[in-house]
């Protein structure tokens, strides 16, 4: 097994850029200022500059221009100032071919724009009460695949073998190389101090019933991922088999009309953002 030699890519992946996790430390602050924030991106003139293209994107629905930061705080709130600076932050590391997934420049970061996308819209959709954080959970699901992708290419051969045997992508990749895609990019997350609720979304994203406690950023993300599926963004050799649990079809009250709206839509807002965010 490669385990060990997986914990050693994970603990020297890229950190969360600095800007970034300053302001999520920032988030449940009562006495944070707007004048703070902006203080902390005016370091970075660049991730300011992707922030704001951000804001101004049709996705959002903000009727005048934004021109400040301040301005996106007030329209946005924090939490989806912070969205859109961790999506910015990440949309260059995310933005790379993964070889043993067979997917090209840039699909990976058009998935996982398309399963954020997909997240708000179920949530809205289904009526769901589900944390504003859900965006960032459904964007960061896949970030195991980064590390895991040159593993799964050296090890493809048993990883098909064994999924041959009728088990999931992932149990297999458990199997051989020890880990999971979705544990390793748990892992990252950890390393990054993102919050629990994020870092278990994206452990469970493919197994839903088998983590500790129901929640339905779980549930949201699962479903979000098929989704993605269904649209065709993002299938590579391990996205032909997956179909939502049942479990969280029950709970969530899920229906196929559910499915086309939001998978509808989540087809109409994918190539913008991924435009705005600089993948291509």
């Amino acid at each position: 097994m490669q385990v060990k030699k997986i914990a050693s890519v994970v603990n020297s992946f890229p950190g969360m850029p600095g800007t970034a996790v300053k302001l999520l430390a920032m988030i449940d602050d009562p006495a944070m200022r707007v004048s703070q924030i902006e203080k902390i991106l005016r370091q970075d003139p660049g991730l300011t500059a992707n922030v704001l293209r951000l804001a101004n994107s049709a996705y959002f629905g903000i009727p005048s221009k934004v021109g400040s930061i301040r301005q996106a705080v007030i329209l946005l709130g924090l939490k989806r100032l912070i969205q859109m600076v961790i999506a910015a932050c990440v949309s260059a590391i995310m933005d790379k071919p993964v070889p043993g997934y067979d997917l090209p420049p840039g699909e990976l970061w058009r998935h996982s724009i398309a399963v954020s996308v997909a997240a708000e819209g179920l949530v809205k959709e289904l009526k769901v009460d589900a944390a504003e954080e859900i965006f960032t959970a459904a964007l960061l699901h896949d970030v195991g695949k980064l590390v895991l992708g040159e593993f799964v290419k050296d090890d493809f051969e048993q990883i098909e073998t064994a999924v041959s045997q009728g088990i999931t992508f992932e149990t297999a990749e458990t199997i051989v190389l020890g880990t999971n895609h979705a544990d390793t990019g748990a892992q990252i997350l950890t390393n990054w101090s993102l919050p629990v609720e994020i870092v278990n979304a994206v452990r469970w994203h493919h197994a839903p019933e088998s983590a500790d406690r129901t929640s339905s950023m779980i549930d949201i993300v699962h479903v979000a991922n098929f989704t993605s599926m269904l649209i065709g963004v993002g299938i590579g050799r391990d996205g032909l088999q997956h179909q939502p649990s049942v479990e969280v079809t029950e709970r969530l009250g899920l229906e196929p009309y559910h499915l086309e709206k939001v998978a509808s839509q989540t087809m109409q807002w994918v190539t913008e953002l991924s435009e705005v965010l600089g993948a291509t």
